[in-house]
């Protein structure tokens, strides 16, 4: 998928553009394939759980993570730990996308302004 911003390629699946962080309005996929919930390949702090989170609910990957702090600060340390580990262990890791496609072009040679004198 091309990013109607910066276009720039990007994953079919990403919500949000990898570059600009502009959100993509995908074509609607069809009712038999159905989301994931797997871990961020391209949008991760620690392990992708909060971006592939972000991914699978639509929403900026930032929220999550703010959501996830208070939720650890207000429960406790350990439950919040515990079960980020968890979904770390548990959710699968979502393909990379694939690589871009550089243009090869050779620099212009540059006219040697040295003489020998």
């Amino acid at each position: 998928m091309i990013c109607a911003f910066c276009q720039r390629e990007i994953a079919d699946y990403s919500n949000f553009c990898y570059f600009c962080g502009s959100r993509q309005h995908a074509a609607p996929k069809s009712s038999t394939a159905g989301k994931r919930l797997m871990r961020s390949a391209t949008d991760n702090k620690i392990s992708g759980v909060c971006g592939g989170v972000a991914e699978y609910l639509d929403v900026d990957s930032t929220i999550v993570r703010l959501v996830w702090v208070l939720v650890v600060v207000f429960t406790g340390i350990f439950p919040g730990v515990i079960a980020y580990l968890l979904a770390w262990l548990i959710m699968p890791e979502a393909p990379l996308p694939a690589p871009q496609q550089a243009q090869q072009t050779a620099p212009a040679p540059q006219p040697s302004t040295q003489s020998n004198t």
